[in-house]
């Protein structure tokens, strides 16, 4: 009998053991296809793209880049459509009561919540762009790239912990109570405490994209400034502020729609907003076409606030002054060295580090019990999906951003504005208008194939949903990196017989190396944190770290979703220590 046990227990370690080698195994294999997949499609980007080309006015036409926008574009429209189409069924009794009770309020909520946020991450974002990238003093090395740690850390997840820290209970409540400071805390579930979390939250967006743009100008442009008579403050306001536009204005742009489209947050403070209106004509009303029908709304906004971004940059031309003439930082001292350190300090704490310290308690708190090893294939699914979404966002927002600098017709600049029209759809609506068509194929399908869904809850049908999404990220960067190239650089380069692969590879690629970068990192990060897509379009059974936490936080276990969100916090960390380090080798 112990022979038998023993031959049983070795054939099972044998089974693990092999199976363990068999997973490895697969897993770089995978890698590997991966790695060569997104080098074949960068090839295809490069070569096929550039080499059957056109002369137009100096610059390079790739005709098969504007079929792709078109086609990128279609795809949009077709949840659009699905949207537009829930206005056949309207309910005459749920309208009656959203203009009398609820649009009044939330309408006026969410102008208000805009335009607050979009005013203080443009204050907060610009003003740390610039003291990082143009001054010197104690810590600036650091700061430049630590300030956008808070790119890794979801809204939702700030949310959460600061209304934690807050809230009745909380530890720095019970501090202020202690010293009798309470009443000098902020309420945080209220109007101007959503306003503060998501400033908090999306002022990387701005800071990010201005500081690329203070840092790529060259000191030429201010030494110009200096010989008019212009001092530094003026210099700042009338040279390298215009000069910095298109990337602020990218900025500001994502900035507004991620606050048009966000729900976990308003949800967490109680705020009422047009995503929240919508939440509940769906499942307090049960009405989906209501709820799309409030989507069109913002998708509507969404246009408008495109159309004005796009016309205050028509006409004009961003150029950079090379890399003869890189910024000078000027260096500080006394008062002025230490109210930088301070300003960039507080900031940094408030938004990363507090958040932070508070996730790691309660996860020590609640590690005391058995460890879920499951969490290990969250972060796996999550990080894979991310790049994938992030290398397809960079390739359309790629042509995008190559198309938009030609002279293009008025169909393609309505492309353009249909593809990135996506982002302020909210997460559910967007996939549930991809959900229907996905599910017609299906049904379709079913006749000529096993049964099966192919389309709908597939990995493809989920990656279409964050393109589609998440377009606007990758194309802002893309966009204004393009547009600060000149004709004059694909003339002189054809003039010295550089074209097709070689004008990308030794013109255009380090002019958009770091537009696409930074691209790639907004897109991976937001594909990290994005929940309601990943919860309806999901594979069965293939759960990410953003599904762990909500479904934790759904059931008010706060504590237990510090786990999942804090190795979501530092799976993100990696991108941004990167990318911030790569920026600070250049410069």
């Amino acid at each position: 009998m112990s022979c038998q046990r023993f031959g049983v227990k070795l054939l099972t370690v044998c089974a693990l053991r092999s199976t363990s080698i068999c997973i490895n195994a697969f897993s770089r294999y995978t890698a590997a296809i991966a790695r060569r997949f997104v080098y074949a499609l960068l090839m295809f980007k490069t070569t096929s793209l550039i080499s059957t080309r056109t002369i137009s006015g100096g610059i390079e036409q790739a005709p098969f880049a504007h079929t792709s926008v078109y086609f990128f574009a279609a795809l949009t429209a077709l949840p659009l459509l699905v949207l537009l189409s829930s206005f056949l069924d309207t309910d005459a009794q749920i309208w009656a009561h959203l203009r009398r009770y609820v649009l009044p309020q939330i309408s006026l909520n969410t102008l208000l919540l805009t335009v607050g946020v979009a005013a203080l991450t443009a204050v907060l974002g610009v003003g740390l762009a610039w003291l990082t990238a143009m001054f010197r003093f104690p810590g600036v090395r650091f700061f430049a790239w630590g300030l956008m740690l808070p790119l890794a850390m979801p809204a939702y997840v700030l949310a959460f912990v600061q209304t934690g820290l807050f809230d009745f209970g909380g530890a720095l409540r019970e501090l202020a109570y202690t010293l009798g400071l309470a009443d000098w805390l902020p309420n945080v579930r209220s109007l101007p405490g959503t306003i503060m979390i998501m400033t908090g939250a999306f002022y990387p967006y701005v800071y990010l994209l201005a500081r690329n743009a203070f840092l790529t100008q060259g000191q030429r442009a201010l030494e110009v400034g200096a010989s008019l008579g212009l001092s530094p403050r003026q210099a700042f306001f009338r040279v390298a502020l215009p000069l910095a536009r298109p990337w602020i204005f990218a900025g500001v742009l994502l900035v507004v729609m991620e606050t048009l489209a966000d729900f976990g947050v308003v949800a967490i403070t109680g705020v009422d907003t047009f995503t929240t209106a919508i939440y509940k004509s769906w499942f307090a009303f049960f009405s989906l076409p209501t709820a799309s029908q409030l989507a069109c709304l913002l998708m509507l906004l969404a246009l408008v606030l495109l159309v004005l971004e796009q016309r205050t940059r028509k006409a004009r031309r961003y150029l950079p002054t090379g890399r003869q003439a890189m910024i000078r930082r000027q260096k500080l001292h006394g008062w002025r060295a230490a109210a930088c350190f301070a300003v960039c300090t507080a900031v940094l704490l408030i938004v990363f580090v507090v958040p932070v310290l508070q996730l790691s308690v309660w996860a020590w708190q609640e590690s005391q019990g058995e460890f879920d090893w499951r969490y290990f294939g969250f972060a796996w699914n999550s990080l894979s999906v991310s790049l994938m979404a992030a290398a397809i966002v960079l390739s359309v927002a790629w042509q995008i951003g190559r198309v938009q600098r030609q002279q293009v017709s008025p169909a393609m600049n309505w492309a353009i504005r249909i593809s990135t029209l996506g982002y302020a759809i909210p997460g559910a609506v967007l996939a549930v208008a991809i959900f229907l068509p996905m599910a017609w194929l299906d049904t379709r399908a079913a006749a000529w194939l096993d049964g099966s869904c192919w389309f709908s809850g597939s990995l493809v049908a989920l990656l279409a949903a964050y393109a589609i999404r998440f377009m606007a990220v990758g194309a802002g960067p893309m966009q204004a990196g393009w547009q600060r190239i000149s004709a004059h650089h694909d003339m002189i380069s054809h003039s010295l017989g550089v074209s097709g692969f070689a004008l990308f590879r030794r013109v255009h690629w380090p002019l958009l190396r770091m537009p696409a970068l930074t691209a790639s990192l907004l897109v991976f990060v937001d594909v990290m944190k994005e929940l309601p897509i990943t919860l309806m379009m999901r594979p069965f059974g293939w759960d990410t770290l953003a599904i762990r936490i909500f479904e934790w936080t759904s059931e008010g276990q706060w504590q237990q979703a510090a786990l999942p969100s804090l190795l979501l916090v530092l799976v993100g960390l990696l991108p941004v220590y990167l990318l911030a380090r790569q920026r600070d080798d250049k410069f």
